[in-house]
C-alpha cells in the first residue's frame, strides 16, 4: 500500500470520526436538553420512571459512546478501502439506478438493520456473551438519550458491521447511508430518551403498533430478558419475547397525570 493510499485512508477515517462525533453530539444533546430542560415540566406526566439518572451517569455515557464511534469509525474504514481498491461497485450501481431505487433501498436497510439487530441482540444476552458484548449497555438501568452508543468495544464492532455487510450484499448510494445513519441516531437516542413519545389510541395502545416505542426498550433496560426489537415489534411479537406488560405499561405512560415509579429492574 502506497503512501497516498495510506493518507487517503487516515483522511477518510478522521473525517468518518467528526462526522459521527458531531452527529451524536447533536442529537444525544438536543434530544437531552429539549426533553429534560426545556420540556421537563410540560411532559412531566410522559416521563416513564421517576428518578432521573445521575450526572455522573451521563458523563460516563458520553465517554464511552465516543469510543464507540471510534469502533465505527474503523470498520466503516473498510467500505472505503473496498471502493478503492474497486472490489465495492455497489455505491455506483446504486446512484445509476435514480431516486425510485434510493428510497427502496433506505426502507430496506433500515427493514434489514432491525433483524439484524434483534438477532446479535438476543445472541449477546446470552451468559456466556453478555460480560463481553453486551454489559456496559446495561450498566445504564435507567437509559438517557446518552446511551445510545454506551457499548462494549465488542457490541460497538458488531452493530458497526452491519453496513459493510449491508453494502457488499445490496447497492446502495453514499447519501442512501448517510440518511441511514441520520435515521439511526434519531431512533437510538429517542428510544433511552426516558419520555414516552409515542402516541396512543383511544383504547391506550401504540397508535402505530408495529413501531417499537421509547417504553418498549425502556422495558429492556428494567427487565432484560425482553424486548430485543430495534425499530419494530415483528420480531418480538413473532418470537413470544415482548414482554407481556408492554401495553399496559405504554397506556400507564401516555394517560397518568404524574410520573409513577420506575419498572423493577431485574
Amino acid at each position: 500500500m502506497s503512501y497516498e493510499d495510506l493518507a487517503a485512508l487516515a483522511a477518510n477515517w478522521l473525517q468518518s470520526l467528526s462526522t459521527d462525533i458531531i452527529r451524536y453530539a447533536v442529537f444525544a444533546v438536543a434530544t437531552w436538553l429539549l426533553l429534560w430542560v426545556l420540556l421537563a415540566i410540560p411532559l412531566r406526566h410522559r416521563k416513564i420512571r421517576a428518578d432521573t439518572p445521575p450526572a455522573r451517569q451521563l458523563f460516563v455515557e458520553f465517554a464511552i459512546s465516543l469510543r464507540s464511534i471510534a469502533v465505527f469509525s474503523t470498520v466503516g474504514l473498510s467500505m472505503f478501502a473496498l471502493e478503492r481498491a474497486g472490489y465495492l461497485p455497489g455505491p455506483a450501481k446504486a446512484a445509476a439506478w435514480g431516486p425510485i431505487w434510493a428510497a427502496v433501498s433506505l426502507v430496506l436497510m433500515i427493514i434489514g438493520q432491525d433483524a439484524y439487530f434483534y438477532w446479535t441482540h438476543r445472541a449477546m444476552h446470552r451468559p456466556k456473551l453478555f460480560r463481553t458484548f453486551h454489559r456496559r449497555h446495561h450498566r445504564s438501568h435507567n437509559p438517557s438519550p446518552f446511551t445510545a452508543y454506551s457499548f462494549d468495544i465488542a457490541e460497538a464492532a458488531v452493530l458497526a458491521a452491519f453496513v459493510p455487510i449491508w453494502m457488499i450484499l445490496i447497492p446502495t448510494s453514499w447519501p442512501v447511508v448517510g440518511l441511514f445513519m441520520l435515521h439511526q441516531i434519531a431512533r437510538n437516542t429517542l428510544g433511552h430518551s426516558g419520555y414516552e413519545l409515542f402516541p396512543a389510541g383511544r383504547d391506550g395502545k401504540p397508535l402505530l403498533g408495529w413501531l417499537t416505542t421509547v417504553t418498549h426498550h425502556d422495558l429492556h433496560h428494567a427487565q432484560a430478558g425482553w424486548n430485543y426489537a430495534l425499530y419494530f415489534t415483528w420480531w418480538d411479537r413473532l418470537m413470544g419475547t415482548e414482554h407481556p406488560q408492554y401495553l399496559a405499561r405504554f397506556a400507564a405512560a401516555t394517560r397518568r397525570p404524574t410520573a409513577v415509579a420506575a419498572p423493577e429492574v431485574a
